[in-house]
């Protein structure tokens, strides 16, 4: 009979899962600089039009407020997954055309994220040994399209790769979540502990923000998938952060502007 023991053995096999190519590069990592700023409007040059100002870049401090945390969803335990389970340095993928997944399998991306921030989550029911770990990445907006472009692109060219020594097969697209600004979701197989074990991704873009999901049964290979209850609580936080940032944000404006 599974037991809350086992849970933690799940949990520590994703953390290794999830830290397979730390060990490959350095620690390095941008999370601790600030996002650059938004660009300023031009101004009116020979009648020429200004530029319209580009969305501000969410910083470290901006994702902290906006991703789960203990008490967002009931009974779920939230944990801060450490920048050496999130290496900022990518390696190449063969094929090529599977570099995005290999990618997104260390929550990192091309361009790379101005900032980012993990979580791993686990639920309430103690049988159940499904891990979701989640990532924000804020990028320029523009950045933030391409990479849902390319992990679109992607689900229709990569059947299996191979990526820091681990083999990856049976890659397939499925079903996205209507959320966000777009949204896109596929499964990959990898070898973990000698099994065969279906891993699944969902990405979420929100603006600037994009909410990666990985999920992963080590004890049920076949309980496999991102539980909707999660992908909502978390696009649902990033948005009202959002919105309330732009209002503080407006209100300061309007105070320094009297």
């Amino acid at each position: 009979m599974k037991s809350t023991v086992s849970r933690a053995v799940v949990a520590a096999s994703v953390t290794v899962a999830l830290g397979l190519t730390a060990a490959c590069g350095g620690s390095g990592d941008d999370d601790g600089k600030k996002a650059s700023d938004p660009a300023k409007s031009a101004q009116e040059d020979g009648g020429s039009k200004p530029t319209a100002k580009k969305p501000s870049v969410p910083t470290v401090a901006d994702l902290e407020k906006a991703v789960l945390a203990k008490g967002d969803l009931k009974g779920y335990k939230v944990e801060k997954m450490s920048a050496a389970d999130m290496p900022s340095e990518t390696y190449p993928a063969d094929p090529a055309a599977c570099q995005p997944f290999a990618d997104m399998f260390m929550f990192a991306s091309q361009p790379a994220a101005k900032a980012r921030v993990g979580r791993t989550l686990t639920g309430p029911d103690a049988l159940d040994a499904t891990v979701v770990s989640l990532a924000l990445l804020a990028h320029e907006e523009d950045d933030a399209k391409k990479v849902m472009g390319d992990l679109r692109t992607a689900t229709k060219k990569c059947t299996a790769y191979e990526h820091a020594g681990s083999k990856y097969r049976d890659v397939a697209a499925l079903p996205a979540p209507k959320a966000g600004d777009e949204a896109v979701s596929y499964k990959v197989v990898g070898l973990i502990e000698g099994q065969k074990t279906p891993m699944s991704f969902t990405v979420v873009r929100t603006g600037t923000t994009l909410a990666a999901f990985y999920s992963i049964n080590l004890l049920e290979p076949k309980k496999f998938g991102v539980p909707t209850k999660i992908v909502d609580a978390q696009v649902e936080k990033t948005e009202k952060t959002e919105k309330a940032g732009k209002t503080e944000k407006a209100g300061k404006a309007g105070k320094a502007g009297k």
